[in-house]
């Protein structure tokens, strides 16, 4: 059977939105009945149906501190969900890039903390939240560095992939080039983890005692030219698709590992400004904010949804909204598809 995205292209004068005055909806999440949840820098997530309704729901929990100053400073204090995924129960597991923990809320925003420490340390910059079929909850953390922005290097390899057993977090794998989202394949074989200042996808092996097989690199070593893989998710053929944050790229790798690019929006100047820096370990906020355009800015992550699997939402960074298209295979569905809430 061919490939159906080999033929594949996107006109973005075709594309579609959902959301408005969205703030950072870096990651969605997609229900059969077609609502969308997606994280809000306002300290909760933004739920969304597609007749046009949206409401915020902010997460009630004591010891917030307001987001203040510019943008950067945005970034960088406060509150800051990321990464989501649902619980068993309908509850949104959230994994907080500003408060560094991984909490949990209802959804009607009530909230707490399943974690903020590891082995008796800081946990470091909780980025993303997977749950699989077997009701395991893993983390990534990005970099134990507290301003990320200084982990933005060639040559840092604190990212690590937790695994929460027992009300606490256990370290599975380490050494990670600012640790992203991760993903399984459909018989949850093997992980991959997105190395963001890697520049490429690692996968392992998934033993069926929780623990993780030697990393490997899948597809090429480097993605290309402003290569900072953010998002992945699967679709049903095997295809993992993914997005580049700063230069603006929506990619998909083959189950053989060819890499696809089907967007490239950057501004080519500013992504090779931002490139020198980052090769030389000296990534500047003026450098790194003058980044970010076309149709999601910052793009972030991929969700597939719809009742057919078969649309395909783009998150972002610095989007308002979110753009979305029929992409040409439906995704794998995730472990949530078929609970009911």
């Amino acid at each position: 059977m061919s490939n159906p995205i080999l033929d594949f292209g996107i006109d973005t004068n075709s594309l579609q939105y959902i959301g408005e005055g969205l703030q950072r909806p870096e990651c969605i999440l997609a229900e059969r009945n077609g609502t969308l949840w997606s994280a809000d820098s306002r300290g909760g997530v933004v739920r969304m149906r597609h007749d046009g309704t949206q409401e915020i729901v902010t997460q009630r929990i004591s010891d917030y501190f307001a987001d203040a100053g510019d943008e950067a400073t945005r970034y960088l204090t406060g509150t800051l969900p990321n990464g989501l995924a649902f619980a068993p129960n309908g509850d949104i597991l959230i994994s907080n890039f500003g408060t560094d923990r991984l909490e949990v809320m209802t959804r009607s925003g009530e909230s707490h903390v399943l974690a903020d420490s590891i082995e008796g340390e800081a946990i470091g910059k909780v980025n993303f939240v997977l749950r699989d079929s077997k009701g395991r909850i893993w983390i990534t953390v990005s970099t134990r560095i507290k301003n990320w922005m200084h982990a933005l290097r060639t040559d840092l390899y604190d990212g690590y992939i937790a695994r929460y057993i027992d009300g606490k977090f256990r370290i599975m794998a380490d050494g990670f080039q600012f640790t992203n989202e991760i993903r399984m394949d459909a018989n949850e074989e093997w992980m991959y983890a997105v190395e963001t200042t890697g520049g490429h996808i690692r996968r392992m092996r998934v033993h069926e005692d929780g623990t993780l097989g030697t990393p490997e690199v899948f597809g090429p070593s480097s993605l290309g030219k402003g290569a900072w893989p953010d998002g992945i998710a699967f679709d049903s053929i095997g295809n993992l698709w993914g997005t580049c944050v700063y230069s603006d790229k929506l990619w998909a790798l083959t189950p053989q590992g060819d890499l696809r690019v089907f967007l490239d929006e950057g501004d080519p100047a500013k992504v090779d400004a931002l490139e020198q820096q980052f090769l030389a370990g000296a990534v500047t906020q003026d450098v790194l904010f003058a980044t970010g355009r076309g149709i999601a800015p910052w793009m972030a992550s991929v969700t597939f949804g719809g009742a057919d699997l078969q649309t395909l939402y783009i998150g972002s960074l610095r989007g308002q909204s979110i753009p979305y298209f029929c992409a040409p295979a439906p995704g794998l569905p995730m472990v949530h598809w078929n609970e009911s809430h």
